[in-house]
C-alpha cells in the first residue's frame, strides 16, 4: 500500500511540475501576443523587448498569487521568472523571423 501511495504522489508531483512549466509558457505567449499587437502601432520596435520584460515581470508576480503551481516561492523569484519569460517572447519572434527569412 505504501509503494502505491508513493507512485501516486510521484505522478501528482510530475503533473504539478508540468503545470508550473505551462504557466511560464503562458506568460511567454501573452508577451509574444502583446508584442505582435504593438508592432502594428507607431511605437518603435526597439522598445518591444523592454515592454515584454516588464509585462513578464508583472505577470510573474500575478501568477505567484493566482497559480498554485507557479515555479516560484517568493515575489522576487516570480518576477525574475516572468521577466525571463517576457524576454523569451522576443527570442521566439527572432527565431521565427530567421526561419522564414529564406
Amino acid at each position: 500500500m505504501h509503494a502505491e501511495n508513493s507512485a501516486v504522489a510521484e505522478r501528482i508531483e510530475r503533473s504539478m511540475d508540468i503545470m508550473g512549466l505551462t504557466s511560464v509558457a503562458t506568460i511567454t505567449i501573452i508577451c509574444y501576443l502583446v508584442a505582435a499587437i504593438l508592432k502594428s502601432t507607431p511605437l518603435n520596435n526597439k522598445w518591444l523587448p523592454s515592454i515584454c520584460g516588464i509585462l513578464g515581470g508583472i505577470l510573474g508576480a500575478v501568477a505567484l498569487k493566482v497559480m498554485p503551481d507557479y515555479p516560484a516561492n517568493d515575489l522576487l523569484t516570480a518576477i525574475a521568472v516572468g521577466i525571463a519569460s517576457g524576454f523569451a517572447a522576443t527570442g521566439v519572434n527572432q527565431v521565427y523571423k530567421q526561419l522564414n527569412k529564406n
